[in-house]
């Protein structure tokens, strides 16, 4: 315990930590000037984390990575609690009464035949929660930003692959969908020959060394949403996909590099030949340890 009598796991004992981080007076500088803009590239950053952890099986990772993700939560229901808005409390009151209000079939009366009826449920009861919360906004003379259709709740800040995915799902859920994987596949070939005519077209200009021409680019843009759209149709979502590729690359590649020092030598004066060849070794000598 905590010399106040605080046992370790207790919330109160980090609301106190970061109440004490804060403080004007005696509190550290840097925790001190920040504010909800500065805080929030960490908040997505320490969510990223958790998903890595995850990824990667890491179950003490996942522990302290879940640690740091609640540290944000305090810390952004903190600044809100100095301004005199809201507190950690009323943050936890609100997801609590949000969970008991969505699933009725659990803490009610109602019935959930199976996990497609629980999704119809959830996304009845969140338009009439977003019903509500415009007309509190209209009753505390907030300006009404009107209806932003059904996509406009989907954050502009979330990372775009997650994003295409949330923006598809969304569409989804009138009927504006693909209704085979093949399909989504035969459109993954027209954005890629649409990619390559551009290519074509700007040869020249084109350059790992700067930007693309602003056709190329929303071209490829296009190649990707469609690539995101398969990865939802099969179920394989595409930043955790795309992680899992990063890592087997980086593995492989390390697996040449070190490979090559064992003969005292390094990628810098080997042949793009030598280097495919042990490219080919580490599928087979460098296998992922998740076993995936």
């Amino acid at each position: 315990m905590d010399m106040d009598g605080t046992p370790p796991g207790d919330i109160r004992r980090l609301l106190s930590i970061m109440a004490a981080l804060r403080d004007p007076a005696t509190g550290c500088p840097w925790d001190i000037e920040q504010t909800f803009a500065s805080i929030a590239p960490y908040t997505v950053e320490e969510a990223h984390e958790v998903a890595d952890a995850i990824a990667r099986g890491d179950l003490d990772d996942l522990r302290d990575e879940l640690g740091d993700l609640l540290l944000q939560v305090v810390f952004h229901a903190r600044m809100a609690e100095e301004s005199g808005d809201f507190a950690f409390a009323d943050v936890v009151a609100a997801i609590s009464d949000k969970m008991l209000r969505r699933h009725p079939h659990v803490f009610g009366d109602a019935e959930a035949r199976d996990a497609g009826a629980v999704k119809g449920s959830w996304a009845r009861i969140k338009a009439e929660e977003k019903a509500a919360r415009r007309a509190r906004r209209l009753a505390r003379g907030l300006p009404d930003d009107g209806d932003k259709g059904l996509l406009g709740d989907v954050p502009a800040s979330q990372p775009p692959l997650s994003r295409a995915v949330k923006l598809q799902a969304k569409a989804a859920t009138v009927g504006f969908d693909w209704h085979d994987p093949k399909l989504v596949i035969a459109k993954i070939r027209e954005e890629l020959d649409e990619l390559e005519a551009e290519i074509d077209a700007h040869g020249l200009a084109l350059s790992p060394h700067r930007p693309a021409p602003e056709p190329v680019a929303r071209e490829f843009g296009d190649l990707l949403f469609a690539l995101a759209n398969l990865g939802r149709h099969i179920g394989a979502d595409p930043d955790m996909a795309l992680g899992l590729t990063n890592e087997k690359f980086a593995r492989r590649f390390r697996f040449i590099e070190t490979e090559l020092a064992k003969v005292g030598r390094t990628t810098a004066d080997a042949s793009l030949d030598e280097m495919e060849a042990l490219w080919q070794r580490a599928k087979t000598e460098a296998p992922d340890p998740s076993g995936l």
